[in-house]
């Protein structure tokens, strides 16, 4: 994408469900999800806009930003249509009942097939870097996640990620600690990994009780299947053996 990125129109985004209280939407790659430093438009922005111009709202619509990823990373989001359901989703997070799956691409194999990693990690806010620092670190948070390598072939592994916490740059951080970063990372893996891609990172599933309802929500969305470094692997039939 142009460094001078034009406004985002809201009909070319993948809506994957909607009703009076949830807003599911695939995030595009290299967009942010809010507002931020760049000036660039965001995805919660043109979201509004969809709103008000769907159903005629006067002034900004209200939509609530209870999660987050990475502008370099895609995949499922959902946001919260009323303050009621985002004080919910954000008490599902808090609670543990909100479950985060990614996939990932490594430049480099883990020695381990499967690992719960866990480190502590401190995020330089002046330079939007984080750091894995010694636990007792001032201002360092603690970071839990857990990976299965699902196939390797020519120095790249898939993997299927579990998130524990949601901390800034988290996955990319913790397998930069293994020696693994996320294939196309230019922040934190351009020593291992080729210039010219999208970042190999993709939030694949997520799964909450529904705010009012508590019905058991569970959407999945692939990563694109015909791109460098997904396209040499068989993600739909891994997918439907280790996630269901």
């Amino acid at each position: 994408m142009s460094m001078e990125q034009k406004t985002i129109d809201y009909n070319d985004l993948n809506i994957a469900y909607e009703d009076n209280h949830l807003l599911v939407v695939v995030k595009p790659q290299n967009i942010p999800v809010a507002a931020d430093s760049s000036g660039d438009d965001d995805l919660l922005s043109a979201l509004k806009r969809y709103l008000k111009d769907k159903y005629s709202k006067p002034g900004e619509a209200y939509l609530g930003l209870v999660h987050r990823l990475d502008r370099p990373t895609g995949g499922v989001m959902v946001f919260a249509k009323t303050s009621k359901a985002a004080a919910r989703l954000s008490e599902s997070i808090r609670s543990g009942d909100f479950e985060k799956r990614y996939l990932a691409v490594t430049a480099g194999v883990p020695r381990e097939k499967k690992g719960i990693l866990k480190n502590a990690l401190y995020k330089d806010e002046a330079t939007n870097t984080v750091y894995a620092v010694p636990l007792a670190t001032e201002g360092a948070r603690l970071a839990l996640m857990e990976y299965n390598v699902m196939e390797a072939k020519q120095g790249l592994a898939l993997l299927d990620i579990r998130l524990y916490t949601g901390r800034s740059h988290q996955i990319r951080v913790q397998l930069k600690t293994i020696g693994c970063p996320v294939f196309g990372d230019m922040k934190y893996g351009a020593d291992k990994s080729p210039e010219g891609y999208d970042m190999a990172l993709w939030a694949t599933e997520i799964r909450f009780p529904h705010p009012t309802t508590r019905e058991k929500m569970v959407f999945r969305v692939y990563p694109p299947k015909d791109d460098i470094p997904w396209k040499f692997f068989d993600i739909a039939t891994r997918l439907s053996i280790k996630m269901n």
